[in-house]
């Protein structure tokens, strides 16, 4: 990998991450538009500078990670995620991370669903502070993230959609979203450090640049998106990822 495809993938990270289009699987498709072979270390930078983007929340948020009470709520959402993550780690990496089968379904039938949901479901516009989410509804929020294990499902997307269809507001939901992609991505990259470190050897330079490019793309895109969410819903992501998926398809796989 070369030091201006690490870039182009860290702004493509930091743009995606936050938004419910699945930053796994704009990585996944740009790698193989920038012809990058799906070799261990490939993989394993997908990975690992997706926590880059992630730490602009901390920034973002650092007096509310400061709360007993949302820290509380956030370890109980993690559980769900945490726990499959471990168990079928070396199941993701082999058969899913980079199955372009896998990734464009995912993403045409998440634009779908996404699509239906705006058309079917009425959002509350009640504000709700974060530590008001209850343990039950965290918990179920954490089922709901764990499905984005699939690359090209989206973390965000299934967090947002799960947790307002189990009544936390949109905007509420948003934020406690954020927060939680904060443990789970440093389980995952802790994890990968541990598992892959002989890929890494002799490569931190690149993923240095794409994970430091990832943090600063991710940190100007995360506000966009909030005054975004507070005027529009989530359609237009909905009809972009099934036109990201076909014409992905018809280009590059066909």
């Amino acid at each position: 990998m070369s030091l201006l495809q690490a870039v182009i993938l860290g702004i493509v990270e930091g743009i995606t991450e936050f938004l419910p289009v699945s930053s796994t699987a704009h990585l996944i498709l740009a790698s193989a538009a920038l012809r990058l072979h799906e070799t261990e270390f490939v993989k394993s930078f997908i990975i690992i500078i997706q926590l880059g983007a992630i730490l602009s929340v901390v920034v973002l948020y650092w007096k509310k990670f400061w709360d007993w009470q949302v820290l509380s709520k956030l370890a109980v959402a993690f559980i769900p995620t945490g726990l499959i993550g471990i168990t079928v780690y070396k199941a993701l990496k082999t058969y899913l991370l980079g199955n372009m089968t896998v990734v464009l379904l995912s993403l045409l039938i998440g634009g779908v669903l996404l699509v239906l949901y705006e058309r079917l479901k009425r959002h509350s516009e009640e504000e709700v502070d974060l530590a008001h989410v209850t343990y039950g509804r965290a918990f179920l929020i954490g089922l709901f993230q764990s499905v984005a294990i699939i690359p090209g499902v989206s973390r965000s997307a299934a967090t947002i959609v799960g947790g307002t269809l189990i009544g936390v507001p949109k905007r509420t939901i948003v934020e406690f979203s954020f927060m939680l992609a904060v443990p789970t991505m440093l389980a995952a990259t802790g994890l990968e450090l541990f598992k892959s470190h002989a890929a890494l050897s002799g490569n931190f330079g690149i993923l240095g640049v794409g994970f430091l490019v990832s943090f600063i793309t991710a940190y100007a895109a995360v506000k966009s998106f909030l005054n975004y969410i507070k005027r529009h819903d989530f359609a237009a992501f909905g009809w972009y990822r099934i036109a990201l998926a076909v014409a992905f398809y018809l280009v590059f796989v066909r």
